[in-house]
């Protein structure tokens, strides 16, 4: 399994461009802007990670980066990214950090408006078009699964092996002994500077990728499989008591809004 976690620290001022196709596990190096930027997948997913947390962003959400915000970027599946600049001032309408919201029918149209449009970006038709794509967001529901990411060395080595392999079934007293930290030491830090237990993290990361793998219609049973569930049932009690609806009624969501994206 492709690896999506957290990249190398070193920064970088990057202007990328408008439309941005990316292969399945490509990375985007951490970097940061003096604007907001929103970015939306046409196609595919991204995986975005901060100092704060890692967000998942499939298709038909529209992830937010406030200016300044260092962060990274892996793509999930062949993914076509819409790059959009949101100037500083437009940007205090919106979070103070990253988010990913759900896009609207007429805040998709408007933003890919935005982004074919060869009008310059101060031209009125562009400003009216930025002014619908940020009053929709702010109306829009967020996704609340924010995945934190640890400081402490000790626990990222940790968290850094499940991001390679979520399916892994390994105890933390097993990661305690590859990484060389004991069990009782990383369940402290678990709770101290994650504010969650082990079993939670990993259940979370599990059900961040399995928004993915549902996005690209992946069966649910198969999602369950691939993520390191013992049966389905479990794995669809755990994705609803968190994302509020069943795998399966996400998965059909998710493939109707990209049927009529596409047209």
């Amino acid at each position: 399994m492709t690896e999506l976690g957290p990249e190398p620290a070193f920064l970088a001022v990057d202007d990328a461009p408008a439309c941005a196709p990316m292969a399945h596990g490509e990375a985007i190096p951490a970097h940061f802007h003096d604007y907001g930027q929103l970015r939306y997948a046409a196609s595919g997913a991204l995986v975005t990670t901060t100092s704060a947390g890692t967000w998942a962003a499939p298709a038909n959400r529209i992830m937010w980066m406030p200016p300044f915000c260092v962060h990274s970027s892996r793509s999930y599946g062949e993914t076509d990214v819409r790059i959009l600049q949101v100037p500083a001032a437009l940007a205090e309408q919106l979070p103070r950090q990253p988010s990913v919201f759900a896009a609207s029918a007429l805040m998709r149209e408007a933003y890919l408006a935005m982004i074919n449009d060869r009008e310059p970006s101060d031209s009125p038709r562009a400003r009216l078009l930025l002014e619908v794509v940020i009053t929709e967001l702010v109306r829009a529901p967020q996704e609340s699964l924010r995945l934190p990411e640890p400081d402490d060395a000790r626990l990222k080595a940790v968290t850094d092996l499940l991001h390679a392999d979520p399916a892994s079934p390994a105890t933390l007293a097993e990661l305690g002994h590859r990484t060389g930290s004991s069990e009782r030491t990383l369940s402290r830090l678990f709770g101290s500077e994650l504010s969650m237990s082990f079993q939670q993290w990993r259940t979370l990361l599990r059900i961040q990728r399995a928004l993915l793998e549902l996005c690209e219609g992946t069966s649910v049973t198969d999602t369950a499989m691939r993520l390191g569930w013992a049966n389905p049932g479990s794995f669809i009690g755990a994705f609803t008591e968190l994302v509020g609806q069943t795998p399966g009624r996400y998965r059909s969501a998710e493939r109707a809004a990209r049927l009529e994206a596409d047209r």
